[in-house]
């Protein structure tokens, strides 16, 4: 792995370590088990509706760090002064179409025009469930700093995202919101794409954040690698890890961590808490939608793990929590 940049061939990113992205390759054989796939992928009840306090916004988190889950990766993250956001996704599905891919569980906690003033968006990635056009459209004409991964900025552009608020990160490279508050964009195992060509033509990233006081990691999507400790050397400890623990499969094993290996990622790390994103809002694989958080529960308590799992849409200062949300769905 090397925080010095992300290496390319021919035009194409290339992971820190060899990986196979579960390619056209692996079609088929993930079609049959979507197919014969019993697990409930969809919530049988209907989840939520969820709704933020928004008048919590006026007053800054007591501990200087607090969360506010949207949904998948889209987290509202107050730290240290600042209010940082993070893939927003607002659409009803995260697809090319508005018709038909996979369509969110709940809805949004709260609507974009009640979001609080913005200090910074970060963009990890150009796939549909972390870049959304109608959500970035929102934000065009606004003076928001964007933050993304390698020529992911192209996409912003052209849904509106003036250039001169557009700042482009490579794997070691970091830039200040503020005068206190340091986003660096750090390696992650993974692909990128919104369709059948231009496959690995952007790039795609986690990101540290660190404020004044705190130090927290935005995992995005990952698969397992060794990089995760070399983050952690370089930058940690962090008083939260943010890692994706949903749409894991075993035919693309190299791109997801699912919650055993992103509970490994968390220790690598040097995370003192750990909050688990990326699950309980599509479907993405052939686990059960709560799967993940199930059997992260049990991980965290054999590996000595302390977790941060707030209900969707409650501003929750970060301290060791488990709200149990899911749990009356089941």
């Amino acid at each position: 792995m090397s925080l010095s940049g992300a290496k390319r061939k021919e035009g194409k990113f290339l992971n820190p370590v060899p990986t196979d992205a579960g390619g056209f390759g692996k079609i088929v054989p993930i079609l049959k088990e979507y197919y014969s796939n019993k697990a409930e992928n969809t919530p049988k009840q209907t989840i939520g509706p969820f709704k933020t306090d928004v008048s919590v916004y006026q007053n800054p988190p007591q501990s200087g760090l607090r969360i506010t889950l949207i949904g998948h990766s889209s987290l509202l993250i107050e730290i240290d002064g600042k209010c940082i956001l993070t893939d927003p996704v607002w659409s009803d599905r995260v697809s090319f179409s508005s018709f038909f891919g996979p369509k969110r569980f709940f809805q949004p906690p709260l609507t974009l025009e009640d979001l609080p003033p913005l200090d910074a968006v970060i963009i990890s990635h150009d796939h549909y469930d972390h870049l959304d056009k109608n959500t970035i459209k929102f934000f065009a004409g606004k003076t928001i700093p964007f933050i993304c991964s390698l020529y992911v900025g192209q996409h912003l552009e052209r849904w509106g995202i003036e250039k001169n608020y557009i700042t482009e990160l490579d794997w070691g490279d970091s830039v200040m919101v503020g005068l206190d508050c340091n986003i660096v964009a750090t390696p992650a195992r993974h692909f990128s794409g919104r369709g059948i060509m231009g496959r690995n033509e952007t790039l795609w990233s986690s990101f540290v954040i660190k404020g004044h006081t705190h130090n927290i990691f935005f995992g995005a999507d990952s698969g397992w690698f060794p990089g995760f400790k070399e983050i952690g050397d370089a930058f940690g400890p962090f008083d939260l890890t943010m890692l994706e623990i949903g749409a894991y499969g075993k035919h693309w094993p190299d791109i997801h961590m699912g919650p055993d290996n992103a509970s490994n990622a968390h220790l690598a790390l040097n995370g003192k808490l750990m909050m688990p994103i990326h699950w309980g809002t599509f479907n993405l694989a052939p686990h059960a939608w709560y799967e993940p958080i199930e059997r992260l529960l049990t991980y965290a308590k054999e590996k000595h793990i302390e977790l941060f799992v707030p209900e969707p849409g409650a501003p929750t200062d970060v301290k060791p929590f488990v709200s149990g949300w899911w749990q009356k769905y089941l």
